[in-house]
């Protein structure tokens, strides 16, 4: 494929800014214009979008998109990245600029989690040429929404910043733990967490608002600090003897990005068990799966008794992800694939 002028409308950070640099990667030329610049700058910006729903900004949007992209030139593709500002009214502005217009959602957002968040976003879906979704069930819901076409996806590392970091004495002595939790708190997770503690796991906690959690009294002396990014996220996974992978419950996941992140950067992935995460990986093999708070124990310190089976699992599940092709790059191209003529 020839390269293609894409305008990328999505935050300038974390896996978005991932998903725009594959793009980059792959040849095609990227416009990248981060919606929250272009709204109100106040702490009632995320409280408005959560509690009353993003379409009330959509206003400050549509302003600041069209004076954007004035005499600016034409794209071929928009791709909208997560959208919960985005109403149909703002994707008939930017379908004046770009032969096509995409969503683009790691969320939930049919789902039940996020209230109202994501009103603008539902409202929207038949105004786009393609959805693309990480769920299952999110398929039906979209075409409900009145959706043209629907592509679901699985989540994707990144071949960039989840590659292996290299590794020194200072980092190593920095990032090793046993078995580290890397995510923020929610309301399942620390009456979990807490019993694997109780269990006698070496457990690291790193993430954010776990001070929120009521079993914070028990869960403080393995907090090991807030969330991280980058190199540092990268070899906090590489530190560890194994990574968990728990699963957002509000947001119906049966795999996470943290199933694709731990193997990426060469962990080892001890998670949750459901349907996708074994057609993912094979278990006991190409990572490590559990039921139950005592089962996860118990793998958590059968993995921390044998170094062995640690590196034989980290490597056959990074070359298991690849093979699977759950990377940004091939998910980006078969996005393109789908909206190509």
């Amino acid at each position: 494929m020839s390269s293609v002028r894409i305008l990328y409308l999505g935050t300038q950070s974390g896996t978005c800014l991932d998903r725009a640099n594959a793009y980059r990667r792959l040849g095609h030329q990227v416009v990248h214009i981060d919606p929250r610049g272009l709204l109100p700058k106040s702490v009632w910006t995320d409280r408005v979008t959560w509690r009353l729903g993003g379409h009330l900004l959509a206003p400050w949007l549509k302003a600041g998109l069209k004076q954007a992209l004035v005499d600016g030139p034409a794209f071929d593709l928009c791709h909208v990245d997560c959208g919960e500002w985005v109403t149909s009214d703002v994707v008939r502005l930017l379908k004046q600029r770009a032969g096509q217009v995409v969503s683009y959602c790691i969320d939930d957002p049919t789902g039940p989690r996020d209230g109202r968040r994501f009103k603008a976003y539902r409202e929207a879906a038949s105004a786009y040429d393609l959805m693309v979704v990480m769920r299952q069930m999110n398929v039906d819901e979209a075409k409900a929404l009145g959706a043209r076409r629907v592509l679901r996806v699985f989540m994707s590392a990144d071949e960039v910043s989840h590659a292996p970091r290299p590794m020194n004495e200072a980092d190593r002595a920095r990032w090793a733990c046993e078995v580290l939790f890397l995510g923020s708190w929610m309301p399942e997770r620390g009456p979990f967490l807490q019993g694997l503690i109780e269990r006698g796991v070496p457990l690291s906690i790193r993430g954010a608002h776990w001070q929120k959690a009521p079993e914070w009294p028990m869960l403080q002396p393995f907090w090991k600090g807030g969330a991280i990014g980058g190199d540092d996220y990268a070899r906090a996974i590489q530190g560890a003897k194994v990574s968990l992978g728990l699963l957002s419950k509000g947001n119906r996941d049966l795999h996470t990005t943290r199933s694709l992140e731990v193997p990426a950067v060469g962990g080892v992935l001890c998670a949750e068990r459901t349907s996708e995460h074994e057609a993912m990986y094979a278990s006991n093999h190409e990572a490590v799966f559990w039921g139950s708070v005592e089962e996860c124990a118990r793998q958590c310190k059968a993995l921390l008794a044998n170094e062995a089976q640690r590196q034989a699992i980290a490597l056959a599940g990074q070359q298991r992800l690849h093979r699977n092709g759950h990377m940004n790059e091939r998910v980006m191209q078969r996005i393109l694939d789908e909206v190509s003529p």
